[in-house]
């Protein structure tokens, strides 16, 4: 022990003096002297406290060492304690020793390959080479593409072929025939990710996944995780939701509906977990919640946070019966917890499994057939370490006994087991033993950076492979085109060349794959489809379109012979395409009231569900939050405005009042006939100021998101009682004046006509599913 240590020790245990005669317990903290870092810096979890975690960072492509972490410890000293040699530094980030190509050679030669080092590969005559020709050593400690291999074949029927050796490593046997055994080990200083040995089977494939041999700093690219845990998860999901004509090479897992599925959700909230990490690892779980939710399946949770004991935030037992846990309850739930809550900061992370154990007993004995049905998917964050409980490796048997019941060949596609690695000191050994192994797929991975995880979990749900989902979308953007676009997929930008030659601009929302829904004043009664151009997504342009249908009852000059120029009543419109589009990230249908569809993304369940419940459920409130898509020139690019729809009787009525004072020829008296039920009324500055649209957003979406990742319709914008948009187009978000109010359809008023055309099964298109009241 170096002096320095022996005198922090001294020091922790002599400063609490006697106080009225009576020993008192000091307060420990660490010294802060000797802890800097040569090129990087570090952050404290809780100051120089007992138990806080001083976490060391480096710029991109260098690592801490020799420590990634110190733990501040009740003597007042820190663990590992830092040394004089080697000194606390940011080390160049190292990739595994390439040279171990048999049969070939690599170059250049060298002792150690650090970040940005390039190696090329060549095979000895009568070899040739699969994998990678050349490899990049990147800023995550691993080599760019595959293993190389020099081998004389490729398998045949009665052997594997070479499965090679990965960088870093070591392999014994060198015989490929059935039932051959090959078994690896990493270098000093490296850990083995993937299997320790592999058997060649009959069918000329290896057991179990390639071994990797990684270094500590070793991390997953956001991308990585992406496609690995998507491809991973992927059979677990589609187990519990089947789908129709989707891709399953796709490295993304596609969802739709129906099934049996629990999620179990472990999170280390012990001291060794920085709040951030926390947080991120929160966050991200909400994300993966919100998103396997919104595609109508319906999984049983059970989320439990862990440190020296067990906090269950949400009983998978509560899912049990007819009373189902509220998908909004679920996540509140998770959300209500604060991380100073703690009070215990050790860990037991064989606590946690042991109550995910005895939830599974508790399901099993209550209905055995149906426990036999349910897939289980288990999803730890946490960093592996553990210093109470002991280790948790007997406590996993057990949990796969119990859902293999004796007959794993079987049963084995029902159990997942996922690992996120989070926290800055990761104990990759401790947790590879708890992780599924199932040949080619990985459960365990591990960030540089939590935050990452939530856009990860997002990315891992393919939109574009849920065709037959409305209103899907991110529910983020990053204010550039594209992710605006992802966000907003359904927008439609609408522009039309008269019979006279003069053109006007509209908004429209894609509501089925045919159809685009917008305003009917945007045309005239003899306009050609021919002549509509139609754009969508990232920049898709469609020319022409098959035909325009306006509402039969709409008439821009219905109330000229009492004073009105302009009459709006029904003032929608349908553009049928030549073509279905194709759905994407980018391109998606909106959801619209009263169709089965809404009634999924609303979480409506039975065949009783109607049109009206849709309504009270959407505007359940006297003032509902909508938005609308404007575009700002300034910017070049598509913006979100919000209003506020008065609904209540009082509420509305003070609102479309303001037409008689702003409107030639609107009265009192005839002020319900121009403002018809059918419309619905934003503007003004009450309960708050709302934004107003400007005539290129006629036609647009009045909308609102359900639950984050779901877009409900309720409205087409048709005019307004004042233009305050400079020179009528929006340049900036524009705010309501006192006296400015903006009308829009109401879409429940006009279902006949949606339907009529919607709805129709006799056509070449796939139609919406309408209640039927």
């Amino acid at each position: 022990m170096e002096l320095s240590v022996l005198w922090g020790l001294s020091v922790a245990l002599l400063i609490c003096p006697l106080y009225m005669g009576v020993g008192v317990l000091c307060e420990v903290t660490c010294n802060e002297e000797r802890m800097g870092m040569e090129g990087g810096s570090y952050t404290l979890t809780k100051k120089l406290e007992y138990g806080s975690i001083m976490i060391y960072h480096c710029p991109e492509g260098y690592y801490p060492h020799p420590a990634l972490t110190r733990s501040c410890l009740k003597s007042g000293t820190w663990k590992p304690p830092p040394k004089r040699r080697p000194p606390q530094q940011c080390k160049m980030i190292e990739c595994p020793n390439p040279l171990v190509l048999e049969s070939g050679s690599v170059l250049p030669v060298q002792s150690q390959y650090f970040v940005n080092n390039k190696t090329t590969y060549e095979c000895y005559s009568g070899y040739s080479l699969r994998g990678s020709a050349s490899r990049v050593c990147q800023a995550n400690g691993k080599w760019s593409g595959g293993t190389p291999i020099c081998s004389r074949d490729s398998g045949s029927e009665d052997r594997c072929a070479d499965p090679g050796i990965p960088a870093g490593a070591r392999r014994s046997g060198s015989s490929f025939g059935i039932d051959d055994i090959l078994s690896y080990r990493c270098d000093d200083n490296l850990h083995l990710l993937g299997s320790k040995t592999r058997v060649c089977q009959e069918s000329g494939q290896w057991t179990g996944t390639e071994p990797k041999c990684y270094y500590k700093h070793t991390y997953d690219t956001a991308l990585e995780v992406t496609e690995a845990f998507g491809s991973a998860i992927r059979e677990s999901l589609q187990m519990a939701a089947p789908v129709d004509d989707t891709d399953q090479e796709g490295k993304k897992i596609t969802i739709d509906k129906g099934g049996k599925l629990n999620i179990y959700i472990a999170m280390d909230i012990s001291d060794s977990i920085a709040e951030e990490d926390f947080n991120s690892a929160r966050n991200a779980v909400k994300k993966l919640i919100t998103k396997v939710s919104s595609f109508s399946v319906s999984p049983n949770y059970e989320i439990i946070f862990f440190a020296s004991d067990v906090l269950e935030v949400v009983n998978i037992i509560d899912f049990s019966g007819d009373k189902r846990k509220p998908l909004v309850d679920v996540l509140a739930e998770l959300n209500n917890f604060k991380y100073d809550a703690r009070d215990n900061v050790g860990t037991n992370l064989n606590l946690a499994f042991k109550t995910i154990l005895e939830r599974m007993a508790i399901q099993k004995k209550r209905n055995e057939m149906l426990f036999m049905e349910i897939h289980h998917v288990l999803i730890f964050f946490t960093d592996g370490a553990y210093n109470m409980g002991g280790s948790p490796e007997n406590t996993m048997a057990k949990i796969r006994e119990s859902v293999y019941m004796n007959n794993k060949t079987k049963r084995e596609k029902y159990l997942d087991v996922y690992v996120f690695g989070v926290g800055s000191d990761i104990f990759d050994e401790d947790i590879m033993p708890l992780v599924t192994k199932r040949n080619g797929e990985r459960h365990y991975f591990k960030l540089k950076n939590v935050i990452d995880l939530e856009r990860t979990f997002d990315d891992i749900i393919d939109e574009s492979e849920v065709v037959g989902v409305c209103g899907l979308h991110k529910n983020y953007d990053d204010n550039t085109p594209s992710t605006i676009r992802q966000r907003y997929p359904w927008m439609a930008r609408i522009d039309n060349t008269h019979e006279d030659g003069k053109a006007s601009k509209c908004m429209g929302s894609l509501v089925t794959r045919r159809f685009i829904l917008t305003a009917a004043h945007c045309f005239k009664f003899d306009d050609m489809a021919d002549n509509i151009r139609i754009t969508m997504g990232e920049n898709k342009v469609i020319k022409g379109a098959s035909r325009i249908i306006l509402h039969p009852d709409y008439n821009i000059n219905g109330k000229k012979n009492d004073g009105i120029n302009e009459f709006y009543d029904y003032d929608v419109a349908l553009i049928k395409l030549k073509n279905d589009v194709d759905v994407s990230i980018h391109i998606r249908p909106i959801c619209i009231p009263c169709t089965k569809e809404t009634s999924g993304a609303l979480r409506l369940v039975g065949e009783a569900i109607t049109c009206k419940q849709q309504e009270q459920l959407l505007f359940k409130n006297s003032v509902e939050e909508v938005s609308f898509i404007s575009y700002d020139k300034k910017e070049q690019m598509d913006q979100r405005s919000d209003a506020k729809l008065k609904l209540q009787d009082q509420l509305r009525d003070n609102c479309i009042e303001m037409a008689v004072t702003e409107v030639e020829g609107i009265t009192p008296l005839n002020l319900k006939d121009i403002v018809t039920d059918n419309f619905l009324c934003t503007g003004g500055k009450q309960p708050t100021r709302d934004n107003v649209a400007c005539k290129g957003d006629s036609g647009g979406a009045v909308f609102m998101d359900y639950d984050k990742h779901r877009t409900i319709q309720v409205g087409v914008i048709s005019w307004g009682t004042k233009d305050l948009c400079p020179g009528g187009n929006s340049d900036i978000k524009q705010e309501s004046s006192e006296k400015s109010r903006d009308f829009h359809i109401n879409l429940f008023k006009v279902v006949p006509f949606l339907k009529k055309y919607l709805g129709n099964d006799t056509e070449d298109y796939q139609p919406l599913e309408f209640l039927e009241n």
